[in-house]
């Protein structure tokens, strides 16, 4: 009897965003399905998948879920400007949340004298990052390139700075493009090269300080969206997946190991920039990423804590930290708006290799099939060793030798002993005659 299909699953940022619109912790939700909490993060995390009954009740409960989304959106919609005081007012949570934590994480006995730890600077960034977050949540988001086809009434354009901050630009229903075809895996693959390439190289570089690593990671996460293309595709993000690849490939701490990595890269020609890329190198990683996803990319904290695997509050007390430390160091930084501008600027005044999305494709089928060739090759000589082993092997049991041991009993052998009376007196008539002669090779009877 043939068994029944497996009920599909949403990606895992997918699987996340559902239970968080739930309102539902990653606890609640493992006690409906019935398994432990770890379990949950590891699902949506992407590590491992369901199976059986656990994914049957997993996607009937996410499907319960996207329905109701699904119902919520299809009900008539208010009017345009009453839609956009509830992105504000999302907006303003996110920067609530912040304030409320560096509030709390602020010591009493701090002096009123440091702005980085004063209630009243705290405040401050946290109105300005009201504001700014507000502002940010009205704008529309950046359409992926894969739907391209669609004719948006909002637009996006790239920063001048390279960033990757969505400005948005208003056109009117005529003036939108018109509806484009539909695009085939490399066409769409080169427009999101493209469109994130030159964003995450200068992303790279700023997490990493290194020019060189910068391009390599960029390259190799675009090779791994090219190999599993179809998962990609699909994302709700394809340019949140490269970009997660990316940084995890980029601050790896592995790459301390490599011989080209020993020296460090020749510093930025601007002073004010050399402080800042030394300021920010000096966080420590998790700080260093949370900072850049939150004041660089733009990101909300929800997105932001979804995209480190980490939960919001630690999130937030990681951007509090990180801009506690860099305010500490450079108190001309301490507004996150200057701070989100002077991250482009640096990132943008260097001069980076952007990837070509011809060679990234090349480069990625290239390695797909070294690698594809080298585990058959390995599989080949596995295969060959074993039967020339069971070729050669015996094919019956033999048993060892035992080892010797000593005899008791037997009479010890004798040495040669004194002559008789009858063997000396022939020893005497043998040295009497002659060694040779007739008489020697005739004997003669006597």
């Amino acid at each position: 009897m043939p068994q029944s299909p497996a009920p599909p699953l949403p990606s895992p940022k997918e699987r996340r965003r559902l239970r968080e619109a739930k309102s539902l912790s990653q606890a609640d939700l493992a006690a409906k399905v019935g398994v432990t909490r770890e379990t949950v993060r590891s699902w949506e995390t992407g590590r491992t998948s369901p199976r059986g009954r656990k994914r049957e009740a997993y996607a009937k409960l996410l499907n319960a879920v996207a329905a109701e989304q699904a119902a919520a959106t299809e009900a008539p919609h208010k009017p345009e400007p009453e839609r956009e005081p509830k992105q504000t007012e999302r907006a303003r949570t996110s920067a609530s949340t912040l304030s409320t934590l560096s509030t709390l994480s602020t010591p009493s006995s701090s002096s009123s004298s440091s702005s980085s730890s004063s209630p009243s600077s705290v405040s401050g960034r946290s109105r300005s990052r009201s504001k700014s977050s507000a502002k940010r949540a009205a704008k529309s988001r950046t359409p992926a390139p894969l739907a391209a086809a669609a004719a948006p009434t909002t637009l996006t354009a790239p920063a001048a700075n390279g960033h990757i901050r969505p400005l948005p630009v208003r056109v009117t229903k005529a003036e939108a493009p018109e509806r484009q075809p539909d695009l085939t895996p490399a066409q769409a693959f080169d427009a999101l090269c493209a469109g994130c390439g030159p964003g995450l190289v200068r992303q790279a570089y700023l997490l990493t300080g290194r020019r060189g690593l910068a391009q390599e990671s960029v390259e190799r996460a675009f090779q791994l969206a090219w190999q599993r293309w179809p998962e990609v595709a699909v994302d709700r993000d394809p340019a949140g997946w490269v970009r997660a690849a990316a940084y995890e490939y980029a601050m790896s701490p592995w790459h301390r190991f490599r011989p080209s990595q020993r020296h460090p890269d020749a510093p930025p020609a601007q002073p004010a920039d050399r402080a800042f890329l030394d300021v920010l190198l000096s966080l420590p990683p998790a700080q260093r990423r949370a900072l850049m996803l939150y004041d660089g990319v733009g990101l909300d904290l929800p997105e932001t804590a979804a995209e480190t695997e980490a939960s919001t509050p630690a999130a937030a007390n990681r951007i509090l930290h990180a801009r506690e430390a860099i305010a500490e160091r450079l108190p001309d930084l301490a507004d996150p708006e200057v701070l989100h501008q002077r991250l482009g600027e640096v990132g943008g005044a260097e001069k980076l290799r952007l990837p070509r999305a011809e060679r990234v494709r090349t480069g990625s089928e290239y390695r797909a099939r070294f690698w594809t060739r080298a585990a058959i090759a390995f599989t080949a000589l596995i295969i060959g060793a074993t039967a020339l082993t069971l070729k050669n092997a015996p094919t019956h049991y033999e048993p060892p030798q035992a080892p010797g041991r000593a005899i008791s009993g037997v009479p010890p052998r004798m040495g040669p002993g004194p002559l008789t009376y009858a063997d000396t007196t022939l020893r005497e008539k043998l040295r009497a005659e002659l060694p040779n002669g007739e008489e020697r090779l005739t004997p003669q009877a006597k």
